[in-house]
């Protein structure tokens, strides 16, 4: 286990000896929604939930460690241990009960000093992760992997801090340079990162008269265009079908045909119809 020498140690048990080790790639920064000191936020890890922070972040200058940073913790959902055995380092860093204050200049230095040390400590790359699993600095709604039900944290002022002053901050810190490592947005996403985005997105609202509207609210993209597909192809059947009568009746118009041979020739113009637009369409006869 790595403890970092500028916090007080506060070490959460049974977590800090039970929990599996993870190999840390990532720096992931929250906010509480409380103004507590680190004590308070130690004690509610201990006495209130079953999730926890490795660090604590508090207003006054004063950083606690929870959990060795060689250990899991819980706070960063499908970031805190991956199967390849690596993991996420969080901080909790005390705000306003709305989470909507900026960090002050202790926060904000004490973020800089922790990052530094774990670039050093674990090799972390000083740029800013580019997707859920990419090693680097990154903040709690950075991706949706990174939370279980969706999060804003740690807030628009404190996002806006962690690109233009920390992540700057950590790279002067550790390496003198003052711009971040920080690369293509789209590098290190593979075919299948941008399918899901696009595709697989369950936001656009469901089609009023779906089986299921009132449950399943929402689709994905990709149910969308299966949907627009699906009734296209049954708009084209019936106009061809309508298309075929009309044409068998204006044939049969006129020539004293009686009701059962008009209705036989209608039926087959619709049936040689439909057939011809499913081999059209699908490549087959339905």
């Amino acid at each position: 286990m790595a403890w970092y020498s500028g916090a007080t140690k506060m070490e959460l048990q049974p977590e800090s000896d039970q929990q599996p080790a993870i190999r840390p790639t990532q720096f992931i920064v929250h906010s509480i929604i409380a103004p507590w000191t680190a004590r308070r936020t130690y004690e509610y890890w201990r006495d209130s939930t079953n999730l926890e922070s490795h660090f604590g972040v508090d207003y006054e200058g004063t950083v606690g460690q929870y959990i060795g940073t060689e250990t899991r913790a819980d706070a960063n959902a499908g970031a805190n241990q991956r199967s390849d055995g690596t993991g996420a380092v969080s901080a909790e860093t005390a705000s306003n009960t709305a989470g909507s204050d900026p960090w002050n200049a202790k926060q904000i230095e004490d973020l800089i000093a922790i990052g530094a040390w774990l670039h050093q400590e674990h090799g972390i790359p000083l740029r800013i992760c580019r997707s859920h699993s990419d090693p680097g600095f990154g903040y709690h709604s950075m991706f949706p992997q990174w939370s279980t039900s969706g999060t804003a944290c740690p807030g628009k002022a404190r996002i806006k801090q962690f690109r233009e002053v920390v992540v700057p901050g950590i790279v002067a810190r550790a390496t003198g340079k003052t711009e971040p490592t920080e690369e293509d947005p789209m590098a290190g996403m593979t075919k299948q990162d941008i399918y899901d985005a696009v595709w697989k997105t369950d936001a656009i609202g469901a089609p009023a008269d779906a089986a299921d509207a009132k449950t399943n609210k929402t689709w994905q993209a990709q149910s969308i265009l299966k949907d627009l597909q699906a009734r296209v192809r049954s708009m084209d059947k019936r106009l061809s079908a309508q298309t075929a009568a009309i044409t068998a009746l204006a044939k049969l118009a006129g020539q004293g045909a009686d009701t059962t041979a008009i209705v036989a020739a209608v039926e087959a113009a619709i049936k040689d119809a439909v057939i011809r637009v499913d081999v059209d369409i699908n490549g087959q006869e339905a």
